[in-house]
């Protein structure tokens, strides 16, 4: 089955490096196949038998620091969940063509408390949107992400959860690379 491995954190900064090639290899030395990986930031397309992601997620986050020394997040998203998330955005009249880099999604490791989502909220400033729908969270920052408080880390620490955030445009070329 196609599956998405989005990594949190690594060749920001100088921080956390990982080369893509390497990556590749150990996500083969774990029994996936037909890796590919996509851009510098931890991005990984393969098939597994693994049907169960929580079962993947350690086994890859085990990999990661058993191979690169260090602690890695890892979400997991099949193929069917890239379609659904792409199938269902709430972007409303978001121009998804000219503003993919602006649109993001926040992807968390588990659904968060309503409390908690609740708490979130109180700090989306207008013009931004923010949409949480299980374990995704669908956000627009017309004026920039860099420009947004709604970031990766606050996210992770209002919502008490492990996420990881991309651009539209990275999310909708995941799945493409799904595909084909």
């Amino acid at each position: 089955m196609k599956k998405v491995a989005i990594l949190r954190g690594i060749n920001v900064s100088g921080h956390k490096k990982i080369k893509m090639e390497d990556l590749k290899k150990m996500f083969e030395d774990s029994g996936c196949t037909d890796v590919t990986t996509y851009i510098q930031s931890g991005n990984v397309i393969f098939n597994s038998e693994i049907d169960n992601n929580s079962e993947l997620k350690q086994i890859l986050e085990k990999a990661i620091k058993d191979t690169f020394g260090f602690d890695v997040p890892v979400i997991i998203r099949s193929h069917e969940d890239l379609q659904n998330i792409l199938n269902n955005t709430p972007c409303g009249s978001i121009n998804l063509e000219a503003d993919g880099a602006k649109y993001l999604l926040t992807m968390l490791a588990e659904a968060p408390d309503t409390d908690k989502v609740e708490t979130l909220m109180s700090y989306v400033k207008e013009p931004e949107q923010l949409v949480v729908k299980e374990e995704n969270i669908y956000l627009y920052c017309p004026n920039g992400y860099g420009e947004t408080k709604l970031s990766n880390v606050f996210i992770e620490k209002k919502l008490g959860v492990q996420a990881t955030t991309r651009n539209w445009k990275t999310i909708t070329k995941l799945h493409d690379m799904c595909e084909g």
